[in-house]
Protein backbone atom coordinates (compact mmCIF):
# COMPACT_ATOMS: atom_id res chain seq x y z
CA UNK A 1 0.00 0.00 0.00
CA UNK A 2 1.15 3.45 -0.68
CA UNK A 3 1.56 5.11 2.31
CA UNK A 4 -0.14 9.01 2.28
CA UNK A 5 1.98 10.13 4.88
CA UNK A 6 5.41 9.20 6.43
CA UNK A 7 6.02 11.17 9.75
CA UNK A 8 2.28 11.34 11.52
CA UNK A 9 2.57 14.03 14.48
CA UNK A 10 -0.60 14.24 17.12
CA UNK A 11 -1.75 16.92 19.48
CA UNK A 12 -3.69 16.12 22.25
CA UNK A 13 -5.19 17.32 25.63
CA UNK A 14 -4.42 15.42 28.36
CA UNK A 15 -6.18 17.75 30.85
CA UNK A 16 -9.02 18.00 28.80
CA UNK A 17 -12.80 16.97 30.57
CA UNK A 18 -12.74 14.69 26.65
CA UNK A 19 -9.76 13.38 27.09
CA UNK A 20 -10.16 9.61 26.70
CA UNK A 21 -7.36 7.59 27.20
CA UNK A 22 -8.61 4.58 25.20
CA UNK A 23 -9.64 6.62 22.15
CA UNK A 24 -5.62 8.10 22.81
CA UNK A 25 -4.37 4.35 23.01
CA UNK A 26 -6.47 3.67 19.30
CA UNK A 27 -5.08 7.00 17.55
CA UNK A 28 -1.20 5.46 18.36
CA UNK A 29 -2.05 2.28 17.61
CA UNK A 30 -3.66 3.40 14.35
CA UNK A 31 -0.57 4.93 12.95
CA UNK A 32 1.51 1.64 13.64
CA UNK A 33 -0.83 -0.09 11.95
CA UNK A 34 -0.71 2.13 8.54
CA UNK A 35 3.12 1.34 9.09
CA UNK A 36 3.86 4.69 10.21
CA UNK A 37 4.03 5.19 13.62
CA UNK A 38 3.79 8.46 15.48
CA UNK A 39 6.81 10.84 14.91
CA UNK A 40 5.76 13.19 17.95
CA UNK A 41 3.01 14.09 20.46
CA UNK A 42 2.55 17.19 21.84
CA UNK A 43 0.89 17.07 25.05
CA UNK A 44 -0.70 20.20 26.08
CA UNK A 45 -1.20 22.00 28.20
CA UNK A 46 2.44 20.80 29.13
CA UNK A 47 3.91 21.44 25.39
CA UNK A 48 3.70 24.38 23.20
CA UNK A 49 2.25 24.11 20.02
CA UNK A 50 4.57 23.77 17.40
CA UNK A 51 5.21 26.22 14.53
CA UNK A 52 5.99 25.64 10.60
CA UNK A 53 9.33 26.01 11.47
CA UNK A 54 9.58 22.94 14.24
CA UNK A 55 7.24 20.83 11.76
CA UNK A 56 9.87 21.44 9.28
CA UNK A 57 12.75 20.48 11.76
CA UNK A 58 11.31 17.06 12.61
CA UNK A 59 9.86 16.39 8.95
CA UNK A 60 6.25 15.90 10.05
CA UNK A 61 3.90 15.39 7.22
CA UNK A 62 0.73 15.23 8.73
CA UNK A 63 -0.69 17.02 12.30
CA UNK A 64 -3.05 15.22 13.82
CA UNK A 65 -4.85 17.43 16.30
CA UNK A 66 -7.46 15.60 18.70
CA UNK A 67 -8.94 18.96 19.97
CA UNK A 68 -11.73 21.09 20.34
CA UNK A 69 -12.28 23.48 17.86
CA UNK A 70 -10.08 26.43 19.37
CA UNK A 71 -7.16 24.35 20.10
CA UNK A 72 -7.46 23.31 16.28
CA UNK A 73 -7.83 27.07 14.78
CA UNK A 74 -4.55 27.61 17.28
CA UNK A 75 -2.60 24.97 15.82
CA UNK A 76 -3.72 25.58 12.35
CA UNK A 77 -2.93 29.40 12.70
CA UNK A 78 0.75 28.21 14.10
CA UNK A 79 2.07 26.22 11.55
CA UNK A 80 0.50 28.58 8.69
CA UNK A 81 3.68 28.10 5.70
CA UNK A 82 3.74 24.65 6.49
CA UNK A 83 3.52 21.98 3.57
CA UNK A 84 2.16 19.37 5.64
CA UNK A 85 -1.27 18.81 6.30
CA UNK A 86 -3.42 19.36 9.16
CA UNK A 87 -6.36 16.56 10.01
CA UNK A 88 -8.75 18.02 12.70
CA UNK A 89 -9.87 15.07 14.95
CA UNK A 90 -13.01 15.32 17.36
CA UNK A 91 -11.32 15.85 20.78
CA UNK A 92 -13.74 18.85 22.35
CA UNK A 93 -16.86 19.49 23.29
CA UNK A 94 -18.89 20.29 19.86
CA UNK A 95 -16.15 19.29 17.11
CA UNK A 96 -17.97 21.33 14.48
CA UNK A 97 -14.36 21.46 12.24
CA UNK A 98 -14.13 17.35 12.42
CA UNK A 99 -17.64 17.05 11.77
CA UNK A 100 -17.71 19.47 8.37
CA UNK A 101 -14.60 17.50 7.38
CA UNK A 102 -15.22 13.74 8.17
CA UNK A 103 -18.92 13.76 9.57
CA UNK A 104 -19.55 12.33 12.81
CA UNK A 105 -17.32 9.47 13.15
CA UNK A 106 -14.54 8.16 15.70
CA UNK A 107 -11.37 9.88 15.49
CA UNK A 108 -9.20 6.39 15.32
CA UNK A 109 -11.34 6.02 12.10
CA UNK A 110 -11.09 9.62 10.44
CA UNK A 111 -7.08 8.97 10.92
CA UNK A 112 -7.21 5.37 9.42
CA UNK A 113 -8.46 6.95 6.73
CA UNK A 114 -6.46 10.02 5.96
CA UNK A 115 -3.47 7.80 6.57
CA UNK A 116 -4.63 5.38 3.89
CA UNK A 117 -5.14 8.02 1.54
CA UNK A 118 -8.94 7.96 1.33
CA UNK A 119 -8.66 12.00 2.37
CA UNK A 120 -8.73 15.00 0.26
CA UNK A 121 -6.48 17.74 0.73
CA UNK A 122 -7.05 21.47 0.06
CA UNK A 123 -7.11 24.59 1.88
CA UNK A 124 -10.73 25.54 3.45
CA UNK A 125 -12.22 28.87 3.32
CA UNK A 126 -12.05 31.26 6.87
CA UNK A 127 -13.36 34.19 8.21
CA UNK A 128 -11.22 36.75 8.62
CA UNK A 129 -10.95 40.29 10.64
CA UNK A 130 -8.64 42.82 11.38
CA UNK A 131 -7.45 40.84 14.23
CA UNK A 132 -8.09 37.10 13.82
CA UNK A 133 -9.77 33.85 11.44
CA UNK A 134 -11.77 31.83 12.20
CA UNK A 135 -12.16 28.04 10.25
CA UNK A 136 -15.16 27.40 11.42
CA UNK A 137 -18.24 30.30 11.93
CA UNK A 138 -17.83 33.97 13.49
CA UNK A 139 -20.94 33.97 16.09
CA UNK A 140 -20.94 38.55 16.94
CA UNK A 141 -23.44 39.24 19.28
CA UNK A 142 -24.31 39.55 22.71
CA UNK A 143 -25.92 35.86 22.56
CA UNK A 144 -22.32 34.69 22.63
CA UNK A 145 -22.66 35.21 26.50
CA UNK A 146 -24.12 31.73 25.73
CA UNK A 147 -20.81 30.18 25.32
CA UNK A 148 -19.61 31.68 29.07
CA UNK A 149 -22.88 29.19 30.51
CA UNK A 150 -21.59 26.44 28.27
CA UNK A 151 -18.02 26.76 29.59
CA UNK A 152 -19.33 26.62 32.73
CA UNK A 153 -21.54 23.79 32.33
CA UNK A 154 -18.48 21.91 30.72
CA UNK A 155 -16.03 22.74 34.02
CA UNK A 156 -18.47 23.08 36.43
CA UNK A 157 -22.31 21.36 35.94
CA UNK A 158 -25.13 22.11 35.08
CA UNK A 159 -26.18 23.93 38.57
CA UNK A 160 -23.66 26.61 38.45
CA UNK A 161 -24.43 26.88 34.50
CA UNK A 162 -28.28 27.69 35.31
CA UNK A 163 -26.97 30.53 37.38
CA UNK A 164 -25.05 32.26 34.45
CA UNK A 165 -27.81 31.48 32.43
CA UNK A 166 -30.25 34.67 33.38
CA UNK A 167 -27.16 37.03 32.21
CA UNK A 168 -27.00 34.96 28.73
CA UNK A 169 -31.14 35.83 28.44
CA UNK A 170 -30.81 39.33 29.67
CA UNK A 171 -28.12 40.07 26.95
CA UNK A 172 -29.66 38.49 23.98
CA UNK A 173 -33.10 40.38 24.93
CA UNK A 174 -31.83 43.77 25.98
CA UNK A 175 -28.35 44.60 25.27
CA UNK A 176 -27.07 46.40 21.99
CA UNK A 177 -27.91 43.74 18.94
CA UNK A 178 -25.52 43.64 15.62
CA UNK A 179 -26.63 44.75 12.47
CA UNK A 180 -25.00 44.52 8.87
CA UNK A 181 -24.23 48.07 7.62
CA UNK A 182 -25.75 51.31 9.13
CA UNK A 183 -29.87 51.24 8.96
CA UNK A 184 -30.29 47.33 8.92
CA UNK A 185 -32.02 45.35 11.42
CA UNK A 186 -30.29 44.77 14.54
CA UNK A 187 -30.12 40.81 16.08
CA UNK A 188 -28.76 39.34 19.21
CA UNK A 189 -26.54 37.29 16.68
CA UNK A 190 -25.22 37.23 13.62
CA UNK A 191 -23.26 33.86 12.06
CA UNK A 192 -20.66 34.42 9.61
CA UNK A 193 -19.86 30.86 8.09
CA UNK A 194 -16.66 30.43 4.96
CA UNK A 195 -18.35 29.08 1.81
CA UNK A 196 -16.63 28.17 -1.07
CA UNK A 197 -18.95 31.16 -2.85
CA UNK A 198 -18.37 33.81 0.37
CA UNK A 199 -19.23 34.67 3.54
CA UNK A 200 -22.57 34.00 4.37
CA UNK A 201 -24.42 35.71 7.16
CA UNK A 202 -27.15 34.51 9.15
CA UNK A 203 -29.50 36.47 11.75
CA UNK A 204 -29.94 34.80 15.15
CA UNK A 205 -34.21 35.44 15.52
CA UNK A 206 -36.21 35.96 18.77
CA UNK A 207 -39.65 36.43 18.43
CA UNK A 208 -40.55 35.37 22.20
CA UNK A 209 -39.73 33.30 24.77
CA UNK A 210 -39.96 29.87 22.99
CA UNK A 211 -36.91 31.72 21.31
CA UNK A 212 -35.05 31.95 23.66
CA UNK A 213 -35.22 28.37 24.85
CA UNK A 214 -34.44 27.02 21.97
CA UNK A 215 -31.10 29.29 21.16
CA UNK A 216 -29.96 28.57 24.70
CA UNK A 217 -30.53 24.74 24.66
CA UNK A 218 -28.68 24.85 20.79
CA UNK A 219 -25.79 26.74 22.29
CA UNK A 220 -25.33 24.13 25.50
CA UNK A 221 -26.34 20.59 23.95
CA UNK A 222 -25.34 20.63 20.46
CA UNK A 223 -24.61 23.15 17.47
CA UNK A 224 -25.90 26.50 18.29
CA UNK A 225 -26.47 27.22 14.64
CA UNK A 226 -29.49 24.61 15.52
CA UNK A 227 -31.32 27.68 16.72
CA UNK A 228 -33.89 30.33 14.82
CA UNK A 229 -32.32 32.13 12.50
CA UNK A 230 -32.53 34.03 9.05
CA UNK A 231 -30.41 34.05 5.81
CA UNK A 232 -29.37 37.81 5.87
CA UNK A 233 -26.42 38.27 3.23
CA UNK A 234 -23.80 36.45 0.74
CA UNK A 235 -20.72 38.16 -0.27
CA UNK A 236 -16.46 38.50 -0.44
CA UNK A 237 -16.89 41.32 2.65
CA UNK A 238 -19.43 42.08 5.25
CA UNK A 239 -19.77 44.97 7.85
CA UNK A 240 -20.77 44.59 11.22
CA UNK A 241 -21.88 47.69 13.66
CA UNK A 242 -23.33 48.10 16.79
CA UNK A 243 -23.81 51.11 19.21
CA UNK A 244 -21.30 48.92 21.49
CA UNK A 245 -18.03 46.94 21.20
CA UNK A 246 -19.06 43.83 19.15
CA UNK A 247 -18.55 40.65 21.33
CA UNK A 248 -17.33 37.60 19.14
CA UNK A 249 -17.00 34.02 19.22
CA UNK A 250 -13.96 32.67 16.75
CA UNK A 251 -14.52 29.09 16.78
CA UNK A 252 -15.40 28.53 20.21
CA UNK A 253 -13.00 31.21 21.75
CA UNK A 254 -14.44 34.74 22.83
CA UNK A 255 -13.27 38.07 21.87
CA UNK A 256 -14.28 41.57 21.42
CA UNK A 257 -13.59 44.05 18.22
CA UNK A 258 -14.96 47.62 18.00
CA UNK A 259 -17.69 48.58 15.38
CA UNK A 260 -17.74 48.52 12.96
CA UNK A 261 -16.23 45.60 12.16
CA UNK A 262 -15.30 44.38 8.44
CA UNK A 263 -14.93 40.72 7.89
CA UNK A 264 -13.69 39.23 4.69
CA UNK A 265 -13.47 35.75 3.13
CA UNK A 266 -10.11 33.97 3.15
CA UNK A 267 -8.37 30.83 2.67
CA UNK A 268 -6.09 29.02 5.48
CA UNK A 269 -2.51 29.45 4.71
CA UNK A 270 -2.54 25.53 5.65
CA UNK A 271 -3.86 22.39 3.85
CA UNK A 272 -6.54 20.51 5.85
CA UNK A 273 -7.65 16.75 5.32
CA UNK A 274 -11.21 15.83 4.78
CA UNK A 275 -12.60 12.31 4.69
CA UNK A 276 -16.52 12.79 4.30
Amino acid sequence: MTRAFHRPALICNSQSGSYDEAVHRQLVDACRAAGVPLAATVALPDDDLPDAEALRAQDIDLLAVWTGDGTINAAATRCAGWPGAVLPLPGGTLNLLSKQLHGDRPAADILTDALGGKGRRAPIPTVRSATREAFITVVAGPATRWAEVRETMRQQGLIEASRDAPDAIDAMLNAPGVRIGGDGKSYPAIVLTPTRRGLRADGVIIDGSADVLRHGLAWLGGDFRDGPSEDLAQGETIVLESESPISLEYDGELDEIAAPARFAIGQSAVDFIATA
